[in-house]
């Protein structure tokens, strides 16, 4: 991971030479989220592929590129689109962005994802908040070297995703009449969607929903002491014994309308988010 910071001393510098803002909150987008990216006032857009370091996405939908700017008054980084670990990069690549929103200062990580329902109580078009994980993507971004600069070896994440934040947003949810679930997400390498024996299987071990990101990111964040709130869009419901068949192009539809109602629960949330920064 020295390789990191070494890495970090070249981005850093080349994104404050593009934007003053000073971001505490960092989204990541996922499919069909591209609402909240026309809603922030922007004071910065840089294609990934102009960073040095960061990895560029060839997912659809994910348009690739860091935003700096303000959403609802609160100094915000934001990846519009991100990259998987099916696309193949390794762990560390992929994570890289992670690095890189702690390195410019940021407190609190939200991260989006369009996922598969698990849960028979769920239906298409929900949202789910996030309540906890499992990784089942075959790897972990902190294998090998550790660098105490970055974070401690064996980081604790029986509270990866901060309480403190659930409960705002669960609190604006309900002022605000927005369905919100909450639940387990698990993370699969992907790009193929499962078998009805993996749904069974998953369901069985306690997942809620299914998807192919996230984790990696959050076990990142959580290495570098950040707080994380996550929430997952329903796009189709994955119950063994009444599968249809899925395509890409169903599943972005459904996050294209799952998302604009993320994307204003989100934007009502910021405020008290940034309320409780650190």
């Amino acid at each position: 991971m020295l390789e990191i910071r070494k890495q970090l001393e070249e981005t850093v510098p080349f994104i404050k030479s593009k934007t003053t803002i000073e971001p505490k909150i960092a989204i990541i987008l996922g499919t069909g989220m591209g609402k909240i990216a026309e809603i922030i006032e922007a004071d910065a857009v840089i294609p990934y592929g102009e960073i040095p370091h960061f990895p560029v996405s060839s997912a659809p939908s994910h348009e690739g590129n860091l935003i700096f700017g303000h959403l609802e008054g609160a100094p915000v980084m934001m990846m519009q689109g991100r990259v998987h670990f099916y696309e193949g990069y390794s762990m560390k690549e992929i994570t890289y962005p992670v690095r890189l929103m702690k390195a410019l200062g940021v407190d609190t990580l939200i991260g989006c994802n369009a996922v598969g329902a698990l849960n028979p109580l769920f239906r298409k078009g929900d949202i789910m908040m996030i309540t906890d994980l499992i990784n089942l993507m075959g790897d972990n971004p902190l294998r090998g070297e550790n660098d105490d600069e970055l974070g401690v070896r064996f980081p604790d994440m029986t509270r990866a995703f901060t309480p403190e934040l659930r409960d705002v947003v669960e609190k604006v949810a309900l002022d605000n009449g927005i369905r919100l679930m909450q639940g387990v997400f698990v993370g699969l390498m992907g790009p193929n969607l499962e078998t009805p024996a993996e749904y069974r299987f998953l369901r069985q071990i306690g997942a809620d929903a299914v998807g192919m990101s996230t984790v990696p990111e959050v076990i990142v964040a959580v290495h570098g002491d950040m707080r994380v709130l996550c929430f997952s869009m329903m796009t189709d419901m994955c119950l063994p014994d009444a599968l249809e068949p899925v395509s890409i192009e169903d599943v972005v539809a459904a996050a294209n309308e799952a998302g604009a109602k993320l994307a204003d629960l989100i934007c009502k949330a910021i405020p008290s988010v940034m309320a409780t920064i650190r």
